[in-house]
């Protein structure tokens, strides 16, 4: 199978609140894939979704073959063994070290002797430079050290396919750089499948294979950086530009500010 990840046809609502709808998506194995649009417009969704938290509605979501919501806990925890995933602001535990943050998946799903583990774990922060780092606790390293702690925890099982919710949130400028940089080469290093969800357009432009851009829960764009930077689409020229003005709107859809004061009749 050329694609990992498969979305087919996909449906998902929070009670009567459509989220996204008639989503089609392929990750090619092998591949780092962009997920990019606006806060609110379903980029995390996406991520449950592909990880099993969430059940749609209709359609599917396929990893290596294996439609997700089909199968049973046995099979959630089976596949998510070969899922890294690295949340929003990084979720190191904080009580933990730098070392038993990263040693933690594997010492959660395997049965490794702990000198095999401790060698895993340096060799995992070594690959992110913070080998020296290991026996400090997230509190005592800086935002940018903790993603990159974060982002060694997330493939300490050498997954097939790695997640980054907004990896670069929060991030001074150098930072931003050095995590972009990580994750393309830890992506081609392992020969997994990443999948960056994030609206930071110049770091996922700069290692992206592929961007689907995202507005209301449907793919309104998508292409290589290459085609999206010379694209003539509202959505991608918005987006791309940071212009307040475009297809996507500043408000929350719904009444007027007029109908909310009752001054509708008066228009």
């Amino acid at each position: 199978m050329p694609n990992l990840v498969e979305i087919r046809d996909l449906h998902f609502a929070y009670g009567t609140r459509s989220i996204l709808s008639e989503l089609q998506m392929d990750f090619p194995r092998g591949k780092v894939v962009a997920v990019m649009g606006g806060s609110g417009c379903g980029k995390t969704t996406v991520l449950r979704l592909i990880g099993g938290q969430l059940r749609p509605q209709r359609g599917t979501v396929s990893v290596n073959g294996e439609v997700v919501h089909k199968l049973n806990t046995a099979g959630l925890y089976r596949m998510r063994r070969k899922m890294g995933m690295l949340f929003q602001f990084g979720a190191l535990f904080t009580d933990l070290t730098v070392f038993d943050n990263v040693a933690f998946p594997l010492r959660e799903h395997t049965d490794l002797p702990q000198e095999l583990i401790r060698d895993l774990v340096l060799l995992k922060l070594n690959a992110v430079g913070l080998r020296n780092a290991a026996k400090l606790k997230p509190s005592e390293i800086s935002g940018g050290m903790a993603r990159r702690v974060a982002v060694a925890r997330a493939v300490a099982l050498d997954p097939e396919l790695i997640m980054y919710d907004e990896p670069f949130a929060g991030l001074d400028p150098i930072s931003m750089g050095v995590t972009a940089n990580l994750i393309r080469r830890l992506n081609d290093v392992l020969g997994s499948t990443s999948i960056l969800v994030s609206h930071d357009v110049h770091e996922c432009f700069a290692i992206a294979d592929y961007v689907y851009f995202m507005s209301a829960g449907k793919i309104v764009a998508q292409g290589t950086p290459a085609e999206l930077r010379v694209s003539d689409d509202p959505y991608v020229k918005q987006f791309v530009n940071a212009a307040p003005d475009g297809p996507v709107p500043f408000h929350y859809p719904g009444k007027s500010f007029a109908d909310d004061l009752g001054l509708g009749a008066l228009k």
